[in-house]
């Protein structure tokens, strides 16, 4: 089983909030570092044995500016896989020079086009996928997506790791979104699962074949003890 710890990132601080509202999110507080300072956090991170950590920049998200600079000194401590809004070649080209993995999340992708030139353009180990939900809606800016349209591109883009992210349960620890997993059976040795997960939710996800996690709250709370030790 693999914890991937979360951080989310606006105007320089690690920031933490419920249910994807980044307007209220805010400086983090954390059982790893005394400060919001993400660079000290992902060095305790790391020391503490975590292998990569997830990012999320909401600030490039959003289209308000990035923070790859702060990114870029992480991903000489820790291999980070970067949400930073990329939804075309250029962008992600100019993310892997900044991290070890670039995400590819439906919040922020316009077309299938845009995907497929990315997958033909950089090999799949730079790359994730990331199906984005809130509220039971799939997020895009592809208005026509489906969650059958979004399963046919898996399957002949072949991706090496799929993020599915419940955007409504950030923060809230309340247990994975089961009608959300249910619908995408069969892609267990994919998954890499977020969005409210606990430790008995992890549990019973492992117990089902998935056995990659990322954790921002129930993490940085301390509520787990030693994370990162092989289960």
């Amino acid at each position: 089983m693999e914890i991937i710890p979360v951080l989310d990132l606006k105007s320089g601080i690690a920031v933490s909030g419920k249910s994807g509202e980044r307007s209220n999110y805010k400086p983090l507080k954390t059982v790893y570092s005394q400060s919001s300072n993400p660079v000290e956090i992902a060095r305790t991170l790391k020391e503490q044995g975590a292998k990569r950590i997830y990012i999320a920049d909401l600030d490039a998200i959003e289209g308000q500016g990035s923070n790859h600079d702060i990114i870029k000194k992480i991903n000489k401590i820790i291999p980070v896989i970067l949400d930073a809004g990329a939804n075309n070649v250029n962008e992600v080209n100019n993310l892997l020079k900044v991290v070890d993995k670039v995400i590819v999340a439906t919040e922020t992708l316009k077309s299938f086009k845009n995907l497929d030139e990315i997958f033909k353009t950089f090999s799949k180990r730079k790359l994730i996928i990331s199906l984005d939900s809130k509220e039971g809606r799939i997020l895009s800016k592809k208005s026509d997506l489906t969650l059958k349209k979004f399963e046919k591109k898996l399957k002949e883009l072949k991706p090496d790791e799929i993020i599915i992210l419940d955007i409504s349960g950030v923060g809230t620890q309340r247990g994975f979104n089961q009608k959300l997993l249910n619908e995408m059976k069969n892609w267990e040795d994919y998954l890499i699962l977020g969005g409210g997960i606990n430790l008995n939710d992890m549990e019973k996800l492992h117990q089902r074949g998935i056995n990659k996690f990322l954790l921002g709250s129930a993490l940085h709370s301390g509520q787990i003890i030693h994370p990162f030790k092989k289960i």
